[in-house]
């Protein structure tokens, strides 16, 4: 399937959508299952919506392996909103009082970090700050406490271009992570962690809906202060519904599971995002102007971050690049550079167009 005029959309978040996601949304757009309207239309408790909630979850289910002793939720505020989410359900299990271990590797766990410094205790058990959030601080160097609730980490992070290797081992800790920019990207083993989270944004479809993975037996346990909307166990109890949920993100995140598996699943499309980070991760090896300064062992395959040696060379790379129809290279404000973000959407065709232009521009400079 080809289609007229795409580029390739590099972008950390909202990210590329498959094209045949949207061509099948567009398709239905105004005439959703012969109703004569479109799904955004209907209410988000008929019978016809709520069979497109109960698939995208079996989908999903399926796609993570995730058991039945896990609840998914699908709830908005994204990230973000969960950072408060999370020590207000989760935080009160501390044993001395509300507390929470954070391993900080870079921007978006410390944002969680801060975030939750407004319900209890933050601890900050380990960080890379002091290396540029360049690596994962090693496992022995951890001084995690007896007495906290949890443990957060971030799997991947976005801006830096940092993704751990595996699932750390915390005892008997329940390890919350998020997913945000990993999620369906690689294999996981769910039953790993107690919490995982993300929006959907990177790698399922459109901003809107946040997903929520939760062991059951962490529900419950929210404190007094908790609003209704973020109160994970009465979501549970209303299928996420407390309030209209975002029912077209909804709708185009189980598009995006279908379409994942017909790929071949998560484990079909790790291998192919395995591929493309490598691609592009030994071209900028080899290069003399690009480098990449993150710790081999811990760099992200979804946001590939990385430096033109010649600065001064940024502007022109980046306007010819966009020319060239390879967009969103631009690195985050906080650490400049660039960063290509290649989730599963990106296609293996569109990282060999960067590395091919990325090699002329080399050549040219």
């Amino acid at each position: 399937m080809t289609f007229d005029n795409r580029i390739y959309n590099f972008a950390a978040g909202p990210s590329a959508v498959p094209g045949e996601v949207l061509k099948q949304a567009a398709d239905e757009l105004l005439n959703w299952r012969g109703l004569g309207t479109s799904v955004m239309e209907i209410s988000h408790r008929s019978k016809e919506f709520m069979a497109v909630y109960e698939e995208t979850l079996a989908d999903l289910r399926t796609l993570m392996n995730i058991p039945d002793s896990y609840e998914i939720l699908l709830l908005q505020g994204g990230g973000i909103g969960q950072n408060a989410a999370i020590p207000m359900n989760l935080m009160a299990l501390g044993q001395n009082g509300p507390k929470a271990d954070f391993i900080v590797t870079g921007i978006w766990s410390e944002k969680s970090l801060k975030e939750a410094e407004k319900y209890g205790v933050a601890h900050l058990a380990a960080t890379s700050a002091d290396l540029q959030f360049n690596t994962v601080p090693p496992r022995s160097s951890w001084q995690l406490s007896d007495d906290a609730a949890y443990v957060h980490y971030c799997d991947n992070e976005t801006i830096g271009g940092v993704e751990f290797s595996d699932v750390p081992d915390v005892g008997n800790k329940p390890l919350v992570v998020d997913v945000s920019s990993s999620i369906l990207s690689k294999e996981i083993d769910v039953t790993k962690g107690g919490v995982w989270f993300g929006g959907a944004q990177k790698n399922i479809g459109p901003s809107g809906v946040t997903i929520v993975i939760v062991r059951k037996d962490l529900l419950g346990h929210s404190m007094k202060i908790t609003p209704s909307i973020w109160d994970w166990s009465k979501q549970s109890a209303n299928q996420s519904m407390l309030n209209t949920p975002p029912t077209f993100s909804i709708y185009m995140a189980g598009l995006g599971f279908k379409w994942l598996l017909k790929k071949g699943g998560v484990k079909a499309i790790a291998k192919i995002n395995q591929e493309k980070a490598n691609l592009l991760y030994n071209f900028i090896d080899q290069s003399s102007l690009y480098e990449n300064r993150i710790a081999k062992e811990y760099r992200s395959r979804m946001n590939v971050t990385f430096f033109l040696k010649d600065e001064n060379l940024n502007a022109a790379f980046l306007a010819q690049s966009n020319a060239a129809g390879l967009v969103a290279l631009r690195g985050h404000k906080a650490v400049g550079g660039m960063r290509a973000s290649i989730y599963n959407a990106m296609p293996l065709e569109g990282v060999q167009a960067l590395v091919e232009f990325m090699r002329d521009f080399e050549r040219r400079a």
